[in-house]
């Protein structure tokens, strides 16, 4: 399933503050904003791993393993928080405030590979991407 964790500064003085955000192999780093009321994602990933760290903002996050959909969570996101979706999970964000996040993926998402990686499969009533292959609904 989904798991969360909120992102201290690893360091603080009089200039700033320093948040160390993720440690691995990445394929690919998005900036996203999101309206309030508006859903994203509603699909899975084949073996993409996902990581989306709320910079501002909030939103419910709601995952199902598709493997055994009795398996469901909401996790409620805030500023600071890390989520991380391994392959398989179903997730949506449902948006409770305008937000702004970093999405980082394990697997690169040049032309087709977020297509061939992504499968569509609606966890909550919301946007769906009519371009990807279809799973049904949780």
């Amino acid at each position: 399933m989904e798991t969360i964790r909120h992102i201290d500064p690893a360091f603080v003085d009089a200039r700033g503050e320093i948040h160390n955000l993720f440690e691995g192999h990445l394929g690919h780093v998005a900036m996203i904003t999101s309206k309030t009321g508006t859903v994203r994602a509603n699909h899975y990933h084949k073996r993409d791993h996902q990581f989306i760290y709320l910079v501002s903002g909030a939103f419910e996050s709601h995952s199902v393993d598709t493997r055994d959909t009795s398996k469901r969570q909401v996790l409620h996101v805030k500023p600071g928080d890390i989520v991380e979706t391994p392959a398989f999970i179903a997730h949506a964000q449902k948006f409770t405030e305008d937000s702004v996040f970093l999405a980082f993926t394990t697997l690169e998402r040049e032309s087709g590979k977020y297509e061939e990686d992504t499968i569509a499969y609606q966890v909550v009533e919301g946007y769906i991407n009519p371009s990807l292959k279809s799973a049904g609904k949780a």
